[in-house]
């Protein structure tokens, strides 16, 4: 493979390289300047912008949900979940300050608008676990493959073509579990019987009682010999931040994205391909009863090329592209057979797992537990359930 391909995490950033990513990082402020000269432009370039921000703190700290569980799993390495505890406590303490503007009465029987606060029943616990197993297969969650694909990661295309035809299938079952399940299913916002800080209290205590547990069989792993230099570029871009740090950074960009334009998600757009291709091909039912009515990663049929999703992911990827540049990250590698059929598999699994659940490991666990929604917490158990399996299969499967 070219040299060019193929620089270690400790070697400087050769000058292509940084070119290259001044480039990708100019096309993203340029970008975000000319979609604020639209008049219907400020959400579009703040959802390029954090989806930017969203894309380099994914990639520099490795905040993969499959792979920080994995880590904890078979290593002992409690520092990724620990991560996703802070990030999940800073969320929790910023969506209840924002909350109480929106709804300063949480017990009025309104909810706050646009929050990932979804329906409880077993089709959210059956969507979770598929998505876990998913992970399993095919090595990472729909957040992780995308900005992967920044670190030139060749298989993480399959998952997502995978996961398109996951989401036609979840529209395609989704008539009979509204009718037979959701329709009737509760949609439980702990505030609204709890109140703000009785809530907040308890998500807090829950999220210590777990950071206990998890402190009490961490195995911490050898640490890197520290290099001399000591510069931004190397604190930036040589090791890895801690995922803590990255965590941190995701509930402070949870909190603001829910304030300025909507809850963090990275399936609305998937989805909304995959039901505008569907329709389009005559595969859809005639109405999908009820589904417009829940908040979430909500999927549409397209009109127009350019959505705040749209432009998140996309700034998502271009960042991490950037990001894996300058770090050294960007490896491609050409995969498997075996390797595609996996990530094709459990793209699959995911895609229907995300439609039924109404988001993935970020619009539903992440967004949904900050806003204090039972659904993001059975998501989070069910979706380990399912990770926990899938481990297990992947363990049987060849290579």
């Amino acid at each position: 493979m070219p040299g060019f391909l193929v620089v270690s995490s400790s070697t400087p950033a050769m000058p292509h390289r940084w070119w290259l990513a001044a480039a990708i990082g100019g096309a993203l402020l340029w970008g975000g300047f000319a979609l604020a000269s639209r008049a219907d432009g400020d959400a579009l370039s703040f959802s390029l912008l954090s989806g930017a921000l969203f894309g380099l703190v994914l990639q520099r700290s490795r905040f993969c949900f499959f792979c920080i569980s994995r880590d904890f799993i078979e290593q002992r390495n409690a520092s990724g979940l620990l991560g996703l505890l802070a990030a999940l406590a800073v969320g929790t303490l910023g969506y209840a300050a924002v909350f109480g503007a929106f709804v300063p009465d949480p017990g009025s029987g309104r909810l706050p608008p646009g929050a990932h606060i979804g329906p409880v029943s077993w089709v959210l616990a059956a969507g979770a676990f598929s998505f876990g197993l998913g992970m399993s297969l095919s090595g990472s969650c729909i957040s992780a493959h995308l900005y992967r694909l920044g670190e030139g990661a060749l298989a993480s295309p399959f998952a997502l073509l995978g996961a398109l035809a996951g989401f036609i299938l979840g529209f395609i079952s989704w008539n009979p579990l509204y009718l037979g399940s959701l329709q009737q299913a509760p949609v439980v916002w702990l505030p609204g019987h709890l109140g703000y800080g009785a809530t907040v209290l308890l998500q807090l205590a829950v999220l210590a009682v777990l950071a206990l547990v998890l402190l009490r069989f961490h195995r911490a792993p050898p640490r890197s010999p520290a290099g001399g230099d000591a510069s931004l570029y190397r604190l930036l871009f040589g090791a890895r931040w801690p995922t803590f740090v990255g965590g941190i950074l995701i509930g402070m960009l949870g909190v603001v994205a829910y304030f300025r334009v909507a809850p963090l998600g990275v399936t609305a757009e998937l989805g909304s391909l995959a039901r505008t291709g569907a329709d389009q091909l005559g595969l859809l039912p005639t109405r999908l009863e009820g589904l417009d009515g829940f908040s979430g990663c909500m999927t549409v049929i397209k009109q127009s090329l350019l959505s705040n999703n749209g432009v998140f992911v996309a700034g998502l990827v271009l960042a991490s592209w950037a990001s894996a540049l300058l770090a050294g990250d960007w490896r491609p590698r050409r995969p498997t057979l075996t390797e595609i059929g996996r990530n094709l598999a459990g793209g699959v699994l995911m895609g229907w797992g995300a439609m039924v659940a109404l988001g993935c490991t970020v619009g539903t666990l992440l967004s949904g537990i900050m806003a204090a929604a039972l659904s993001g917490w059975v998501f989070l158990l069910c979706c380990l359930l399912g990770l926990l399996a899938g481990l297990g299969l992947r363990r049987r499967l060849p290579g």
